[in-house]
């Protein structure tokens, strides 16, 4: 992305860090969480606000992103890697956000009042948070991958 002066094109660096930086760090933290604390319940409860802060980061972040590109270069964006990585980034978060999340939590829901895992949903709950895995995996690897070409 072409560097801009001024408040628009200071902001696309500062939201690609802050975008990029929360899913890496949100990924080592769930993983900490999840070796440190004994109850998975609440390893997983705090994962789960963690990931759902970042994906409200990325909505925000990729709109702007989006928006500040199609502004600045017109129908031309469509042609520039830059704007289908930040695409596909964004179209991934909404996926995990409002869709596979509200999944999940409704397996966990169905499941009480015994654990998701103790129950008979344990199977999907486990294909579920594998697809979620995947895809945070193909987001991050994507904000690397903007970090590299955006510099």
């Amino acid at each position: 992305m072409a560097r801009k002066a001024g408040f628009v094109g200071g902001l696309t660096p500062v939201l690609i860090t802050l975008w990029v930086g929360a899913l890496w760090m949100t990924g080592i933290t769930a993983s900490v969480l999840f070796q440190t604390i004994l109850d998975r319940s609440l390893a997983g409860l705090v994962a789960g606000k963690l990931f759902t802060i970042v994906s409200y980061i990325g909505i925000g972040s990729g709109i702007w992103l989006l928006i500040q590109r199609l502004a600045s270069d017109g129908f031309s964006a469509f042609k520039q890697s830059l704007f289908w990585i930040v695409f596909v980034m964004w179209v991934l978060v909404l996926v995990g956000e409002f869709g596979i999340q509200p999944l999940l939590a409704q397996l966990k829901a169905s499941a009480l009042p015994n654990d998701v895992m103790q129950s008979v949903f344990a199977s999907r709950f486990k294909t579920w948070h594998g697809i979620a895995s995947i895809a945070y995996l193909v987001e991050c690897l994507l904000g690397l991958w903007l970090v590299i070409k955006s510099s």
